[in-house]
């Protein structure tokens, strides 16, 4: 079976977690060998991009991605770049025109219809346009949980139309050394909280910050400035010099980060699957997250929950975990189990039955 897959996402300023994700599952099918992988993206020069880390062959479009991307929304055309395909993976929610060959959409969230408000004007126009498309082309839509397979049904999506594949999380250990390491190359106190993401509104960064203020104990902030907020230094600035923000980092950091901190606080108001809170598990971190979203569903009864639009109810988690060595093992524990339980094979295999069934 051979399945191109739009890769644009790789290209774009804040690849985010929908990059991430679909990276990860490509790698996996490439490990069980069971589809031939081509990826398509918009027209592009020799500028930086994470496709540079893509390990399928990639065809471009003549189209750069705005272009592109709104010609096959209002146009439905030009046609895909690539024909001799049995499947098409429209991996970010962008669906090129039907052409009779069956697309397998990926609907990461669908919180642009419920807050509009956290999104760009941008985004704001484009996205519910988008998942319009997908909706009405897609022979199949693929979400990583049931919080986000419920909206799609909400949305006028057909249940036989929808199938539920969660991320994974790569299984590899950080060394004790490694952890010292980290700590020492970004100058970290033994103790700290942790929080990896796009600063965007929905990840509630600010609520952890009023959380922690009057909590003693530093914050390390991981990852790139997304969009709709103010002033990034205004948002950290509540905690003064206990806020060590690294911005992005390498993969390889971002595991010992994990492995290093203390708690991993990912008190988010909405998610569509919470991959963080997998990845720190993975390391052995006890995680605090929100309860009522997706990333309950992605912790699997493995991690403490709060309520994200209560700052005491943050604090007094984060406080209950620092405080509680035995509670803090617990989480250990049951973490780890769930981060084994939840692989990137399993991914895998879901999306190849996903393109088996979409192409009947």
């Amino acid at each position: 079976m051979r399945v191109a897959v739009t890769v644009e996402q790789f290209w774009h300023p804040v690849p985010g977690g929908t990059a991430r994700a679909t990276h990860k599952t490509i790698r996996a099918l490439q490990r069980a060998g069971t589809v031939d992988l081509i990826g398509v993206a918009a027209a592009h020069g020799d500028e930086e991009g994470e496709g540079r880390d893509l390990t399928i062959p990639v065809v471009h479009s003549r189209l750069k991605r705005p272009i592109l991307y709104e010609s096959w929304l209002r146009l439905n055309r030009p046609a895909f770049p690539v024909q001799d395909c049995d499947v098409i993976w429209a991996s970010a929610m962008v669906p090129p025109p039907d052409r009779g060959i069956p697309i397998v959409s990926t609907v990461h969230d669908l919180e642009f219809l419920d807050h509009p408000e956290w999104h760009t004007r941008r985004g704001r126009s484009f996205f519910p346009r988008a998942f319009e498309a997908t909706r009405s082309r897609s022979r199949l839509i693929v979400c990583p949980s049931q919080t986000v397979a419920d909206r799609c049904l909400l949305a006028g999506v057909s249940s036989e139309n929808i199938r539920v594949v969660p991320w994974g999380v790569s299984p590899s250990r950080v060394e004790a050394s490694e952890t010292d390491e980290v700590r020492a190359h970004y100058s970290l106190p033994d103790t700290f909280v942790l929080w990896v993401g796009t600063v965007e509104p929905r990840k509630n960064l600010h609520g952890l910050i009023e959380a922690l203020v009057p909590l003693d104990v530093p914050l390390v902030v991981v990852g790139p400035k997304g969009w709709n907020l103010p002033d990034h230094d205004a948002i950290l600035s509540p905690l003064g010099d206990r806020c060590h923000r690294l911005g992005r980092v390498s993969d390889r950091d971002l595991h010992r980060l994990y492995a290093a901190a203390s708690v991993f606080a990912f008190p988010s108001h909405a998610e569509g699957f919470g991959l963080p809170v997998l990845e720190a598990m993975a390391q052995g971190t006890p995680v605090v997250t929100s309860s009522g979203t997706a990333t309950e569903e992605a912790a699997g009864g493995a991690a403490l929950l709060v309520d994200p639009a209560e700052p005491e109810s943050i604090a007094d988690g984060i406080a209950s975990v620092l405080g509680n060595e035995e509670l803090s093992a617990r989480l250990t524990a049951l973490g780890l189990d769930r981060a084994r339980a939840m692989s990137w094979d399993a991914t895998a295999t879901g999306y190849h039955a996903a393109y088996t069934d979409a192409g009947r």
